[in-house]
């Protein structure tokens, strides 16, 4: 195990709007994929958005892990181009509730997605072969529920972090196999968070930020927000050093 190199450090400005993505847009396993990354990465990184797909909050986070980390960095659209609308959130009516939960019935059903998820790094390894060096997984929200479903030997992560997560449950983090991490908003069940941290049997790090909303690292994050921007820029940069702890 290496220690986290000065890179970890040097976090890219924020850009509090207006985001322009650093990376392209590739297929793979017959999905638009997300792809960011330095000239020689030094680890691989899955990552799973929030059920609000590409917003400029999540891309900048995956362009911060590929430079201060040296990751490369794939984010897959798990729904095709048709996301949930941020407007359902926060879900404060019946009407925006419905949809919620409707949208988690269907096409964001997390067993489905890791299924999903598995065959697609399976293509990624075909292709890449020993480049794509040592794997890591991150996910908000939704995608954070994917991630502890994912962090098990089932699959070839080698760790794993979570921002924000959605349903969480402590029996999930006793099949978790790899370090993990988790970072809770103030909106996450305090009682559910603890319970998963004390299930986890494997080196961890989970903390909450307590001023900051449930989405604060992705779609719903207020970057024009100065407390929030800086909360965004730690979280990261705490994930970032995390990983660097495992390649």
């Amino acid at each position: 195990m290496s220690e986290p190199s000065k890179a970890c450090c040097t976090i890219p400005p924020i850009i509090p709007k207006d985001y322009h993505p650093k990376g392209t847009y590739t297929t793979i396993a017959g999905l638009k994929t997300y792809h960011t990354s330095p000239p020689s990465p030094t680890a691989t990184i899955l990552f799973i958005y929030d059920i609000f797909g590409y917003f400029p909050q999540t891309l900048q986070g995956a362009d911060i892990l590929a430079s201060a980390g040296n990751f490369a960095v794939y984010m897959p659209d798990w729904f095709e181009d048709d996301p949930a609308d941020i407007s359902w959130y926060p879900p404060d009516t019946p009407e925006k509730g419905a949809k919620v939960k409707a949208f988690f019935a269907g096409k964001a059903n997390p067993g489905a997605t890791v299924a999903r998820a598995g065959a697609w790094v399976e293509e990624v390894r075909s292709r890449a072969g020993a480049d794509a060096g040592t794997w890591g997984v991150v996910g908000l929200c939704w995608g954070g529920k994917v991630v502890s479903l994912l962090s098990t030997p089932s699959y070839p992560f080698s760790f794993a972090a979570t921002a924000h997560p959605a349903m969480v449950d402590p029996a999930d983090a006793t099949a978790i196999s790899v370090p993990f991490m988790m970072l809770a908003s103030k909106d996450e069940d305090p009682v559910a968070v603890s319970g998963f941290a004390e299930n986890l049997k494997v080196e961890k790090s989970v903390e909450t930020f307590g001023d900051q909303v449930h989405g604060w690292m992705g779609a719903r994050g207020d970057l024009e927000d100065g407390r929030c921007r800086g909360e965004y820029e730690r979280g990261y940069r705490s994930v970032t050093e995390f990983f660097l702890k495992f390649v």
